[in-house]
């Protein structure tokens, strides 16, 4: 269906839960985090549920998100379940890496078609610096392996001043040799993300072009999300851009999200929505489930206001949000 402004909205992000095995820098703190109790987490049933109604409004893509949603146990019952609701025909999931390599087979038997694996450094010392907790090869070898499977793999790479932006142009380099995407994401100033400062796209698009030739602008598909693209000569894979903080794309913006507690995010910048958990269990019907959807669905904000003072700003972790 679409909003007020005549976006359609056909992709659901679902956070399957707030816990993750990695610290990254700019997403949590090191110690001291509060989690959400299992009983105050979405279930399996209740996650179809909300599946379901979504598709009934024109939904067709999820994404199951974090947290690390490859620590939840029953994330194999819950893929088959999600891919078996009528309407829905893509599935994919956003993960550090950490557990991929040996769940990714089951994985695709159950529905999945695509990953995005977040990695923000092939340097063993730095990544470890980021994650806190990270194996650097235990990601690199679960990408090696959802290639060979023929799964889709997109690379999402925050740059952070002072830490790992003499990477760029190793990133870029795997687009050379490995048919796959990275995409360099813009630090996002929530929560600890706030802490630090980020590289903006125009700095990593302007030093990948003083060293490379013939370079090729890959045409947007609006419907493929965010991210715009380029492509090196003879690459295998492209790179992308999402620039929510320099280049407001809000216009195109086809998702709601729904966090591991059961709240409905229109936008990530706010912390408004509606608590579809407390609605479901105090009884509601999938048509009261549907309308209350359909409704947020419709009110989504024009665009996010991250470089504006807002009451409503969201202040929780991204790890509670979902990436």
């Amino acid at each position: 269906m679409k909003d007020k402004y005549g976006r359609e909205i056909d992709y659901l992000r679902i956070s399957l839960t707030d816990r993750c095995n990695l610290r990254c820098v700019y997403c949590m703190e090191e110690e001291g985090n509060t989690f959400f109790k299992d009983e105050e987490r979405l279930t399996k049933d209740e996650i179809c549920k909300i599946v379901s109604a979504s598709a009934k409004l024109g939904i067709k893509k999820i994404r199951l998100t974090g947290g690390e949603p490859l620590v939840r146990n029953d994330i194999m019952e819950l893929m088959k379940g999600i891919n078996n609701i009528p309407g829905i025909e893509e599935i994919y999931l956003t993960t550090n890496g950490i557990l991929l390599e040996e769940k990714v087979e089951v994985l695709k038997k159950a529905g999945l078609k695509g990953v995005n694996i977040s990695l923000d450094s092939l340097k063993e010392e730095m990544f470890q610096k980021l994650t806190r907790l990270g194996d650097l090869k235990k990601v690199l070898s679960a990408i090696d392996k959802c290639l060979e499977l023929g799964i889709k793999v997109k690379l999402n790479t925050v740059m952070i001043k002072g830490m790992n932006e003499d990477e760029i142009l190793d990133f870029v380099n795997l687009t050379l040799d490995k048919d796959m995407d990275v995409r360099f994401i813009e630090l996002m100033p929530i929560g600890v993300g706030s802490k630090y400062k980020g590289v903006s796209n125009e700095e990593i698009i302007k030093l990948i072009n003083e060293n490379y030739k013939d370079i090729e602008e890959v045409k947007r598909n609006k419907n493929g999300g965010p991210a715009t693209y380029i492509k090196l000569k003879d690459g295998k894979g492209k790179i992308g851009f999402i620039s929510a903080i320099s280049n407001c794309f809000c216009e195109d913006c086809n998702r709601i999200r729904i966090t591991s507690e059961g709240f409905l995010k229109q936008c990530l910048h706010f912390n408004y929505g509606i608590d579809l958990r407390n609605l479901i269990r105090s009884g509601a019907s999938e048509e009261e489930i549907l309308n209350v959807i359909k409704d947020n669905i419709f009110n989504k904000p024009e665009k996010h206001l991250f470089l504006e003072k807002s009451k409503d700003k969201e202040l929780k972790f991204m790890n509670q949000i979902g990436g």
